[in-house]
């Protein structure tokens, strides 16, 4: 019995495999066509959109192009090849501009570039970018929609993410010594992002490259440089008194001005 029911399964799936096959490369446009709508209500959008593809180009200049471009999108959206989708919604957008789907078909874009937008530890330019872009061209046209309370979760979810990303590569520079770099990173994100939860580590960090980089520094520029540390530590301290750093802040603080008085002591015997 069991048998017989395998049987049975596989004579079904290879007849219908002949057919598709059949329709794909012998039969006429109009049953293409109609074969390809009948896939995508079935979800088969994989050989759907085979079928999409093929008969396209018969349909220039006519009214069912319109159907067939957004089945298509909508095809490649739902096998998730998001690269593809976000390529044919852009063509959509520019072709049906008043489209009964433009709505849609402009949400579905946006969610194309989020859903490819990498981890913070990963280049954002590519896909973050122009998924913020995509997010806000939508909140733009469509402030009262149906989307707009998600739209706008994501787009926070992706400054968040380059909120990190930024932070990450201050840090990274401030890790491996490259305390001038680190200080300039660390001021241009203290300004790009003001309400940031990571800002109080960035000040104290900016603080502490200003530290090593004073320090570390030959006598000429030495005093210079942990003078500029010291206002570093001042700010940090203005914005966050009791903060937990407090205690490192004001031991290194203390070495700070242990060697201005040791380089303003030379300097006067030197006299």
């Amino acid at each position: 019995m069991k048998k017989n029911i395998f049987l049975l399964i596989v004579v079904i799936v290879l007849s219908s495999c002949t057919g598709y096959n059949k329709v794909l490369n012998k039969g006429d446009v109009k049953t293409q066509y109609k074969l390809a709508q009948e896939l995508f209500e079935q979800e088969k959008y994989s050989k759907a959109i085979t079928l999409f593809e093929k008969v396209a180009p018969s349909f220039i200049n006519k009214p069912q192009l319109q159907r067939l471009r957004y089945m298509n999108a909508i095809a490649n959206y739902k096998m998730k090849d998001y690269e593809v989708a976000s390529y044919h919604f852009n063509r959509f957008i520019t072709n049906y501009p008043q489209s009964t789907k433009i709505e849609e078909v402009y949400y579905l874009n946006a969610q194309s570039l989020f859903k490819q937008s990498p981890r913070s530890s990963l280049d954002q330019e590519q896909y973050t970018m122009k998924a913020l872009d995509a997010l806000q061209t939508f909140l733009d046209r469509y402030p009262d929609s149906k989307y707009t309370k998600s739209v706008n979760n994501q787009y926070k979810e992706l400054v968040s993410k380059l909120n990190k990303k930024a932070y990450d590569i201050a840090y990274l520079y401030y890790k491996t010594g490259r305390y001038k770099a680190a200080i300039v990173a660390f001021d241009n994100y203290i300004s790009d992002y003001l309400g940031s939860k990571y800002k109080e580590d960035a000040l104290f960090h900016k603080f502490k490259s200003a530290y090593f980089l004073g320090m570390k520094s030959i006598e000429y520029k030495k005093l210079k440089r942990l003078q500029d540390a010291k206002k570093a530590q001042k700010r940090y301290l203005k914005y966050y008194p009791d903060s937990k750093y407090t205690k490192e802040s004001n031991d290194l603080l203390e070495n700070i001005n242990k060697e201005i008085e040791i380089i303003n002591a030379q300097t006067t015997t030197e006299k």
